[in-house]
């Protein structure tokens, strides 16, 4: 169902940010610019790879300029990148990412398609992304997209020429889009597809070119533009008030995680799009051009035209109601279509501009923000026409429930009703966690066995409201998802999806959990609660070797949402040991294994995901000297966790006081990954930092994203350091220790090669590739193909202490419970220490 997205964003952006499930209440002026769309039959598709790589202004621009139905097919759902503003990584990052695109739609204008594919990390080539994404499964996804929208024009962002110039799931993105371009119209091409599609082919692809994909600009200027298409994007749209940049800016800075944030633009902007295939327009400002995009294109739809296009030129601003009965008139006609296509689309567009021309309120609220299978559950619902519109509220139903009401009720000018509707939810009901996280994937794909839910932004709303109202004789239909609504004194009224959740799950306080000794440590078992009085047992399966006390412990919750923490004590073996321990509970006569993982952010609907609840647990020999670290936090990670796992005691230290406190007292300090591209004040605080080293300290900076600190700040090293784009991809690149008798690599363990064994997604990234000979590189790694790089450990001197940069991705490896990332870092931490011998300073 399409949604009025434009105008209220800017007039009360931190309402709609806030509240993305709040019930849309359009003004004149939105609802004449959706009647502009509904009279334009013209579809757009721009497709890259992940989130934050698509186009905002040429989104906007096709949506609110063209008005065209306009979709982003980003190939993947990000998980592979870095979060800016949490602690989300891999799948969680997904989810997060995509409900940011998801807002980033909701502002332009536009539509939010995926594909199976996964993130799984930067890609160096197209030869390796498609080698570890199943490319004809990912190619169908493509295809069967086009034939569901049925785009006129295909647009990519990225250039499918030019393999290996950057990041190789850009350029896949853009190599599957041509093929497919070609695929969608072929009948032989994914045939069990055609049973609920039909073949489609596009009338044009381009290639979304800039200067930058020409080197400069100077080059650009000199360039063929003969197949180009330029248009200006930076329009003035006088009935919303803003212009297509300050939409587009607005939009793209939905993607907080990455670091988007942006200020707005206005101005004439030029975009250039250059064929790949297809007919090239005449004129060479219109996308459309020769493409019949009026309601003459649908057999039948020219007498549907008639009655819209005169209420567009006849509408009335101060009473849209008006226009109800010819509204009325041309969707009843709309239905008599044969084209299944633009009836389908066209009736949802039209259904939403009479509700909003009627002036009608419909929202329905549940009393809990979550249920379970199985529950009885009461919502409130509210009902209010605001026009003279004549209408009856015939029945009010839920989907996928036998619950009908038959009020049939007039519904007179203003006068608000407000209803009680009750509802068992199936015994059967899937919960509402992300779809396609619900079975196990692979690295590049994930499993999705519901056919009708591949490609979609996100799992349907749990249930809608249907509301059947009668104008004079004529029944129409209309859904409204059951939401949670509540206030809070510091933010007022609030929206939240309604979930459907398990009656209890459980959680483990770390994902992994590292025993350096081979002594019993207690783990704690969170047990919540998804109902109200629930009891029954806890146990944990374990890997061989290792044992359990208790075998199995009781726990009773009386409130929904409270929770128990229930302790066993866990044995490891004597040696190096690797596994997984998983919690089984059982209650009420079934088995639950289910962690709920929550995300709220201002910018998003709150998430609900559900995981498998485990904990990988290892038994790992490691020495280390030291117990005090202190550590800057960046752009966030668990490293700080991960420490406190083999013995370490973190102290988070609060840039505003360095200078202040006595930074002596720290055995090492660590500083965050990316902290000198996000805190500002870093740049002031350095002096004191390497103040600490030269006086005896030990200073390791994680990676940082090349010059992306002020330019008053010249370095974040002592001597010379450049860090460049440098990076390792392949996580099984094979490393050598260039430095074989570097305390490094010695003390107070012994690092070989096979400490590289079971890292997830890279070795490391943002390397430097100069530096001054102070430097001592420790390790040489290369992908395939590639010259060595010997840059992703770096160790100087400096006074009496150590300098350490590291674009070792250890913001990963530690996190993920890889034993020689820990060896490795507890030796980076004992660094000139090695003269400490008692068993006092040197733990295991």
């Amino acid at each position: 169902m399409l949604r009025f997205r434009v105008i209220c964003f800017f007039v009360a952006t931190f309402s709609l940010l806030v509240n993305a499930q709040k019930p849309e209440k359009p003004t004149s002026s939105e609802i004449f610019h959706e009647l502009q769309k509904l009279n334009f039959l013209g579809t757009a598709l721009y497709v890259a790879a992940h989130p934050d790589d698509e186009n905002t202004r040429l989104i906007s621009y096709l949506s609110n300029e063209v008005k065209a139905r306009t979709a982003y097919l980003s190939v993947t759902r990000g998980d592979g990148g870095q979060n800016l503003i949490g602690p989300e990584l891999r799948e969680l990052l997904g989810v997060l990412r995509t409900q940011e695109l998801l807002a980033a739609r909701r502002i332009d204008g536009g539509e939010q398609r995926f594909t199976r594919a996964n993130d799984f990390g930067y890609s160096k080539h197209p030869d390796e992304t498609l080698r570890i994404w199943d490319k004809e499964m990912v190619l169908g996804d493509l295809v069967k997209t086009i034939r569901q929208l049925k785009p006129d024009v295909i647009i990519n962002r990225f250039d499918h020429s030019t393999p290996g110039r950057t990041h190789g799931h850009h350029t896949s993105s853009a190599m599957l889009s041509v093929e497919a371009f070609d695929l969608a119209n072929d009948p032989n091409a994914y045939p069990q597809q055609l049973k609920k599609t039909e073949p489609w082919q596009p009338k044009r692809i381009f290639f979304n070119t800039s200067w930058w994909f020409y080197g400069s600009q100077e080059n650009f200027q000199k360039a063929d533009k003969s197949n180009m298409l330029n248009l200006d994007v930076g329009l003035y749209y006088p009935t919303l008030g803003v212009s297509n940049n300050e939409i587009a800016s607005l939009a793209s800075s939905q993607h907080l995680c990455q670091g988007f944030g942006r200020i707005s633009t206005r101005g004439s902007q030029d975009e250039y799009v250059e064929l790949i295939k297809g007919s090239l327009p005449a004129d060479k400002t219109n996308l459309f051009d020769g493409i019949d995009t009026s309601w003459s294109r649908v057999k039948g739809g020219e007498a549907i035209g008639g009655i819209l296009y005169a209420v567009e030129k006849n509408f009335d601003f101060k009473n849209p109601s008006v226009h109800v009965p010819d509204l009325i008139k041309a969707y009843t006609r709309l239905q008599k279509i044969e084209d299944d296509h633009w009836r389908e689309v066209k009736s949802a567009q039209l259904k939403e501009i009479i509700l909003a021309c009627a002036g009608l309120y419909l929202e329905t609220s549940a009393t809990n923000a979550t249920t379970y299978p199985g529950d009885s559950v009461t919502v409130n619902v509210e009902v209010l026409n605001r026009s003279d519109v004549g209408v009856t509220l015939e029945t009010l139903s839920v989907s996928g429930t036998t619950s009908q009401l038959s009020p049939g009720i007039p519904l007179a000018k203003n006068q608000k009703h407000n209803l009680t509707l009750k509802f068992k939810v199936p015994a059967n009901k899937g919960y509402s966690s992300p779809y396609w996280l619900r079975e196990p994937g692979t690295m590049g794909m994930y499993t999705v066995s519901e056919d009708s839910l591949i490609g979609k932004p996100e799992t349907p709303e749990a249930f809608k409201t249907l509301f059947a109202l009668n104008f004079d004789g004529n029944r129409l239909t209309f859904e409204k998802p059951i939401v949670y609504r509540y206030s809070k004194p510091d933010k007022g009224e609030l929206y939240e999806p309604f979930a459907v959740l398990p009656k209890v799950t459980a959680s483990f306080e770390e994902d992994v959990l590292i025993f350096s000794e081979a002594k019993p440590k207690t783990v704690s078992v969170t047990v919540r609660a998804g109902k109200e009085n629930i009891s029954g047992t806890v146990a944990l399966d374990h890997p061989a070797g290792w044992s359990v006390s208790p075998p199995e412990a009781t726990f009773e919750l009386s409130q929904k949402g409270e929770t128990r923490s229930i302790d066993f004590v866990v044995t490891p073996p004597s040696n190096d040991s690797e596994g997984t321990i998983k919690p089984k509970i059982t209650a009420e006569g079934a088995v639950y294994d289910k962690e709920l993982v929550e995300i709220a952010y201002d910018h998003i609907p709150k998430q609900y995901v559900l995981l498998p609840a485990k904990a990988k647990v290892v038994r790992l020999n490691i020495l280390k000297t030291g117990e005090h670290i202190g550590y800057i936090v960046g752009a966030g990670d668990k490293v700080p966790e991960s420490l406190e796992q083999i013995g370490y005691q973190v102290h988070t230290i609060n840039v505003e006081d360095i200078g202040k406190e006595d930074l002596s007292r720290f055995d090492g300090i660590v500083v965050g990954i990316r902290a000198y591209n996000v805190v500002d004040d870093l740049k002031f605080k350095q002096p004191y930092l390497l103040d600490y080293v030269k006086n005896g300290g030990t200073l390791i900076v994680q990676y940082n994203t090349a010059n992306r600190w002020s330019s008053q700040f010249e370095n974040i090293a002592p001597y010379p350091l450049k860090i460049s784009r440098d990076r390792v991809t392949d996580e099984t690149a094979p490393v050598e220790i260039l430095a074989k008798n570097h305390a490094l690599v010695n003390f107070p363990n012994t690092i070989d090669e096979k400490d590289f064994d079971g890292w997830v997604q890279e070795r490391g990234l943002y390397f430097p590739d100069e530096w001054g000979k102070e430097f001592t590189p420790i390790l040489s790694m290369a992908d395939k193909g590639e010259t060595p790089k010997k840059g992703s450990l770096l160790v100087a001197p400096y006074g009496q202490g150590h300098y350490i940069y590291t674009g070792l991705s250890f913001f990963r490896e530690l996190p993920a419970g890889v034993p020689g990332a820990f060896k490795l870092f507890a030796n980076m931490l004992s660094i000139g220490k090695e003269n400490l011998q008692s068993t006092d300073e040197i733990k295991g």
